[in-house]
């Protein structure tokens, strides 16, 4: 037996979602040595439960944008994408080039073969998002 949510209620779990996501990229990048300073909301997205695209500002004034959510954690630096629809294409690339990599790197064990295989599906679900123009039109 389901019970529906009230607006406020969905509202609540995707905030709880965006900050835990946003937590995870902080401490991606932190595990990088990157340590973050701000990020910018406005050109931020994220697409509950899926993911999230953050535009962030480290404390060396680098900026990047990092992917979080059902999916790797990853950072490219802001310079591949002017806005968050374009990083989840350049996320996507970059995705298919690594798993690309994995697979034409000789004898892979199968946590990498795996992992190559995880990248190559994940890359075409943001591709497919990205594609998709409704998710990224302007809200009045």
């Amino acid at each position: 037996m389901k019970e529906q949510l009230t607006a406020q209620q969905r509202e609540e779990l995707n905030n709880e979602w965006a900050r835990h996501q946003f937590q995870k990229a902080n401490a991606y990048l932190a595990e990088k040595g990157i340590l973050p300073d701000n990020v910018a909301v406005s050109e931020s997205r994220y697409l509950t439960p899926l993911m999230a695209v953050w535009k962030i500002t480290a404390q060396d004034r680098k900026q990047y944008w990092v992917i979080s959510g059902d999916l790797p954690t990853d950072h490219l630096p802001l310079s591949v994408a002017k806005d968050a629809r374009e990083a989840v294409r350049a996320f996507s690339l970059n995705w298919q080039l690594k798993a690309d990599q994995i697979m034409s790197s000789g004898a892979i064990d199968q946590t990498k073969k795996d992992f190559a295989n995880l990248l190559i599906h994940r890359a075409h679900g943001l591709y497919d998002l990205f594609d998709k123009e409704e998710l990224w039109t302007k809200q009045s």
